[in-house]
């Protein structure tokens, strides 16, 4: 930006500042470059007398991946009275537009106005209509524009299976792509994506092996990685996920700080935080950004690293990146369990500052910060006061401490209208049976368990999963579908009777 501005200082000094050709390229770069900045681009466009399609697509590109995509929008009205016919670059970034607005009216005008123009057939513009619909939840409409295309190109397929991905139908999606006549990196990416932001971890990581062995399987990229690294997240698979870290230095893909966060978050869940903070540590300080940070603080709050969670935000601060919602939640979840209840009033007051606002998740954090520190009544005031009505999330989190600290009254109050406000959830009743088994009051804690099966409220059972070999084995009460769950079983009385031999028979014999 600063040699482009040196340029048209130039072509001011020069006389040529009224040059509408040099004029129209000059606004180009910073209307849809990472690096520039689409209101100079704007204030370039303002000096044009009579802007070309030209000077009109390149600003509605640049609003379009904006923080206001509404302008491009906007910019297309005023180019509409102007009576500057559109072209076939001009909708793909509205429909970009409408797409990041979740707007299906929005959606809808633009694809008329494109048809209007006859250009819906145009490709560029179909496969664009495509995303924009999948991407404001109508699917059906996406799925119409595709079956309108005459020629489908691996682009199109790829915003199919993007566009029932988006909408969680995972097993439209996984039909269109086992369907697709050739694949490419992003199709697998999008199917692979789909899964991991459907719950389907176990199925992510099947595909991309998929993928890897594939003979005309293409080489993952940075968005491939994300996702799979998401996947052994949430599965807590820690030697899979260093196998992906180390097929990224195998490869050769340059590790990006989207990488670097995936993989911080990755070992942070995955119970390695010290691999963690060394990935965190190997990228320079003045690369680093909010994300990042947000990841190392969270990663440490959840290892019950408080006062070290409260360190890396004041480095985080000394660096210069400027902290927002999602820090500060991790903050109070790392006060909550280190027991830092100052802290956690300190944090919470400068949500209050101008430019923060204080969500649902943070009043819940914060009423575990002081429930957990025994600060019962100070929880109770605080949840009354809340400028908000509390969520089934605050409410819990009082319930929590009501239960630990034997305030039964209000723990009863609290769980009455938590079985209110979400009749369905197994976790109410048990939450307030437990409350009065606290009390002793053994008759009325029954009655919760009776009235939740009456209702059909089942409880979900527990599980447990461990990783073994690089892969995840699960595992519920009683279960038998495991292949080796004979071996696992007689194991099991193995060790129980070598308890009770080695130990004698006060110990309790397992349960099988």
């Amino acid at each position: 930006m600063r040699e482009l501005k040196q340029i048209h200082a130039q072509l001011t000094t020069s006389g040529l500042s009224n040059d509408d050709f040099l004029l129209s390229k000059l606004l180009l770069f910073p209307a849809v470059s990472d690096a520039g900045d689409v209101d100079y681009s704007y204030r370039l466009f303002q000096t044009l007398p009579s802007p070309p399609a030209f000077s009109y697509n390149a600003l509605v590109r640049g609003f379009s991946k904006s923080k206001s995509p509404n302008r491009s929008l906007s910019l297309y009205v005023r180019m509409r009275r102007a009576d500057v016919p559109p072209d076939h670059l001009t909708f793909p970034f509205l429909a970009k537009s409408c797409a990041r607005l979740s707007s299906i009216a929005l959606a809808a005008s633009v694809h008329c106005h494109a048809a209007k123009h006859g250009l819906e057939s145009d490709r560029f513009v179909s496969n664009s209509m495509i995303h924009m619909y999948a991407s404001c939840g109508d699917v059906a409409s996406a799925c119409r524009v595709f079956d309108g295309m005459s020629h489908p190109n691996v682009v199109s397929w790829n915003s199919l299976v993007d566009g029932y991905a988006k909408c969680g139908d995972l097993a439209a999606a996984r039909e269109a792509f086992d369907r697709m006549p050739e694949r490419d990196v992003v199709s697998w990416s999008a199917m692979i994506d789909g899964y991991v932001k459907g719950g389907e971890h176990r199925e992510a990581l099947v595909l991309f092996d998929t993928m890897r062995a594939h003979p005309a399987g293409p080489r993952a990229n940075e968005v491939t990685m994300v996702s799979v690294l998401g996947a052994c997240a949430h599965l807590g698979a820690l030697d899979r996920g260093r196998v992906m870290h180390a097929y990224l230095k195998e490869k050769g893909l340059r590790l990006s700080l989207a990488l670097a966060t995936s993989l911080v978050d990755m070992y942070a869940k995955c119970g390695s935080i010290h691999e963690a903070l060394g990935v965190f540590r190997g990228v320079p300080v003045e690369q680093t950004d909010v994300l990042i940070w947000n990841a190392t603080i969270g990663g440490l709050a959840v290892h019950g690293l408080g006062k070290e969670s409260v360190q890396m935000f004041e480095e985080m601060r000394s660096a210069g990146v400027a902290p927002d919602e999602i820090t500060y939640l991790a903050l109070l979840s790392a006060c909550a369990h280190g027991g830092l209840v100052e802290d956690a009033r300190g944090f919470f007051r400068s949500l209050e500052e101008p430019g923060m606002t204080p969500h649902i998740e943070h009043y819940a954090c914060m009423v575990d910060v002081l429930c957990r520190a025994g600060q019962v009544q100070e929880a109770y005031e605080f949840v009354r006061t809340m400028p908000v009505e509390p969520s089934a999330s605050v409410l819990g989190a009082l319930l929590g401490g009501c239960r630990t600290h034997g305030w039964v009254e209000l723990g009863e109050a609290v769980g009455k209208r938590l079985i209110e406000m979400d009749p369905d959830h197994d976790g109410r009743y048990i939450g307030l049976s437990n409350v009065y088994a606290v009390a002793r009051r053994w008759d009325e804690a029954k009655l919760m368990r009776e009235t939740m099966e009456r209702r059909g409220v089942r409880k979900a059972p527990g599980c447990s999963e461990i990783e073994v070999g690089g892969s995840v084995h699960r595992f519920v009460v009683h279960d038998k579908t495991h292949p080796l769950s004979a071996e696992i079983y007689s194991t099991l009385n193995l060790v129980a009777v070598q308890t009770k031999m080695e130990y004698g028979s006060n110990v309790p014999g397992l349960v099988i």
